[in-house]
């Protein structure tokens, strides 16, 4: 059976494909807000959650979601809606350290697991022309926290403890654990 990635995120394609696992893209369409009151580990688990059980409704063959957010002061930080809130969001991160939480679901049939996984990330004082540059490279718009740490965005990240791939989108180490509990091969 084919695993199926509830996700149109073209770099956890490039990671699932980095380890090997042989998948199929069906991506699940969410409302993402965050529930009143809601914590950040509870907010990416019940988002993987679901993508992969919107997904799954489709057959037996095995789904995997993801979620991932960055937070601050136990704050979410999603997708930027413009310009100006990438901004607000890059000044935010500015010298400080925040967290990326991502949680991984796998769901087959009855059976549903999901992993979360939280790194530390240190970001240097950021000039505002650098803001800028960024910015107007369209980079940031698409990207929790306004950042993407496997691009043009790794020159801010000053200190990182954990899991680089979890940053990325998808813990690896973790996916691999879940993906194996399941019978689903790695390097193939």
């Amino acid at each position: 059976m084919t695993l199926i990635l509830a996700s149109s995120s073209p770099r956890r394609r490039e990671l699932l494909s980095q380890i090997g696992v042989r998948f199929e893209v069906q991506s699940a369409d969410l409302d993402e807000t965050p529930h009143a009151n809601e914590p950040p580990h509870a907010y990416v688990a019940r988002l993987a959650v679901q993508k992969a059980l919107a997904v799954a409704l489709h057959g037996f063959q095995p789904v995997l979601g993801a979620d991932t957010t960055v937070v601050l002061d136990e704050q979410i930080l999603g997708k930027p809606r413009d310009a100006n809130e990438a901004r607000t969001l890059l000044n935010r991160l500015s010298g400080r350290t925040h967290k990326v939480c991502t949680a991984v679901a796998l769901v087959q049939g009855v059976r549903q697991e999901v992993r979360v996984v939280e790194t530390l990330v240190r970001f240097t004082k950021l000039r505002a022309q650098e803001i800028d540059a960024y910015i107007a490279t369209g980079e940031p718009m698409d990207k929790a926290g306004a950042y993407g740490i496997q691009g043009l965005g790794a020159v801010f990240v000053q200190e990182l403890h954990g899991s680089y791939s979890n940053v990325v989108g998808l813990p690896l180490f973790e996916t691999a654990a879940l993906l194996r509990s399941f019978q689903i091969p790695i390097w193939e």
